[in-house]
């Protein structure tokens, strides 16, 4: 099997491209990605890239360069991948959300790729009271980042070819990676009990959040890669995490300090409501996939965080301004003349 991995510089794809080696060690696995967040390892002793067969360096945009003939599986991580994002890039976060991922796969589709698979986001739920959500259920997206996740999906379904397309709705993400991400909420909060010994809830603590760790999402994408049509149909969005990991906010902030003695939990309970609030079933991707169900349990994501920090020599009260939140990075290229507002590499 060969096989693409768009976007694997990230916070995601180093947990992917390790699980696919692991998984399948015959196989020939790609990579390509624009390199902003290349420089921001979080302490691996190899770089992520080493279980590739070949690291790929461009701009995902730019669709007509990639040569897809030679690939049986193309996996899009390559994204804006949160709400400050969106709201900070909107132009490119539709872009390459959306734009670009409905491109790659009309040329995946083109080139005889057999099987696509798009990391969407159960974010698409957005405003969502009342029962867990089913893919069936209607969608209430409200940023620019979910905007373009269901706009994206909406336009995939729409390709008629014999190509198998699977959009993982993931649930929101957390647990170690070596490229980590702060900018989530159970990272975010790991972070606060190590570096302030305070975890600040800024809502009421009572939206929900389902959770998924970086490894089970790996788990999920190895099932897309080469799922078959008997499995869900030509066409699939499917949310992809697991029932019993649904948390409202002011549960994962008590766990983060039952687990870090000593840090106190601070909860604004006149804040007003969070208008991101959504439970999520998954019994559709556990009746579909029952040999990749998520099996990192919140305590695990936990520990696994702090070790990772530890090891790290994590102190930094003031995190949320350094280069492990997305935003930052993007904003410190621009300011330095690397980027431009595009988010396009400048020749310097």
């Amino acid at each position: 099997m060969k096989i693409l991995i768009t976007g694997n510089m990230g916070y995601v794809g180093p947990e992917v491209v390790k699980y696919l080696r692991t998984r399948h060690p015959d196989a020939t696995l790609h990579g390509f990605d624009n390199a902003y967040f290349a420089h921001c390892l979080t302490g691996p002793p190899v770089l992520p890239e080493r279980h590739l067969d070949e690291q790929f360096y461009g701009d995902v945009r730019d669709v007509a360069s990639l040569d897809l003939t030679r690939y049986d599986a193309v996996v899009q991580l390559a994204a804006i991948s949160n709400d400050p994002m969106g709201n900070r890039f909107q132009a490119v976060t539709l872009d390459i959300n959306q734009n670009t991922t409905v491109s790659l796969a009309q040329a995946a589709a083109a080139a005889g790729v057999k099987n696509f698979v798009f990391a969407s986001s159960c974010s698409v739920y957005g405003i969502a009271d009342g029962p867990a959500r089913k893919e069936t259920d209607p969608l209430n997206p409200i940023t620019a980042y979910a905007k373009s996740k269901i706009g994206a999906e909406r336009e995939l379904a729409e390709i008629d070819t014999g190509m198998v397309v699977t959009c993982l709705r993931f649930a929101t993400a957390c647990g170690m990676s070596d490229r980590l991400r702060l900018d989530l909420v159970l990272n975010d909060f790991v972070a606060c009990a190590l570096g302030q010994g305070q975890i600040t809830v800024l809502s009421d603590g009572s939206p929900w959040r389902p959770l998924i760790d970086v490894a089970d999402m790996a788990r999920a994408i190895d099932w897309a890669i080469d799922r078959p049509v008997s499995a869900g149909g030509r066409y699939l969005a499917i949310n992809a995490g697991s029932d019993d990991r649904n948390y409202q906010v002011k549960d994962l902030a008590n766990a983060v300090a039952k687990s870090v003695p000593g840090t106190g939990v601070s909860i604004n309970t006149s804040a007003p409501v969070d208008s991101r609030s959504y439970k999520v079933d998954f019994a559709l991707y556990r009746s579909l996939a029952p040999d990749h169900q998520p099996v990192v349990s919140l305590d695990q994501s936990i520990q696994n965080l702090i070790a990772g920090l530890k090891a790290m020599n994590f102190k930094d009260r003031d995190f949320r301004s350094s280069g492990l939140m997305r935003l930052k990075v993007l904003q410190d290229h621009i300011e330095s003349g690397r980027l431009n507002e595009n988010l396009e590499w400048k020749q310097i």
